[in-house]
């Protein structure tokens, strides 16, 4: 039954890079690391869960935060060694920051530029 999970291109440490997308809009919101238990979970539960490396530990997306992905569809790349998936973001923010994406900043002038306000003050989120 996991037959799909040994057909990936699992990097060194057993990761591999996942891209989060708005399922709707088609926005990228972040990226992250899975190991083959978080795809797994991720694919039973219908719901993003990553492995954080600063941590080391599985991650399931929105547990502090309530800021869950609900998975709507997992892709993976030509070379088998990129995860795409493509979420529906739970409360609008998928970012620590509060922000909707990680991605926002811009190289600009040659200086990163914040191109995108914050929604909720992080120390409203985390405790």
């Amino acid at each position: 039954m996991t037959e799909w999970l040994n057909s990936l291109r699992w990097n060194s440490d057993g990761l591999l890079p996942a891209i989060a997308q708005d399922k709707d809009s088609g926005e990228v919101l972040m990226l992250a690391w899975m190991s083959r238990e978080a795809l797994r979970l991720s694919s039973q539960q219908g719901r993003a869960v990553y492995w954080s490396r600063s941590r080391q530990k599985l991650w399931f997306k929105g547990e502090e935060s309530g800021h869950v992905q609900q998975l709507s569809e997992i892709r993976v790349d030509c070379d088998a060694d990129v995860i795409l998936l493509q979420v529906e973001q739970v409360g609008g923010i998928a970012c620590h920051t509060g922000r909707r994406r990680c991605f926002f900043r811009v190289l600009r002038d040659g200086e990163w530029q914040i191109d995108e306000e914050t929604i909720k003050n992080p120390d409203e989120i985390y405790r």
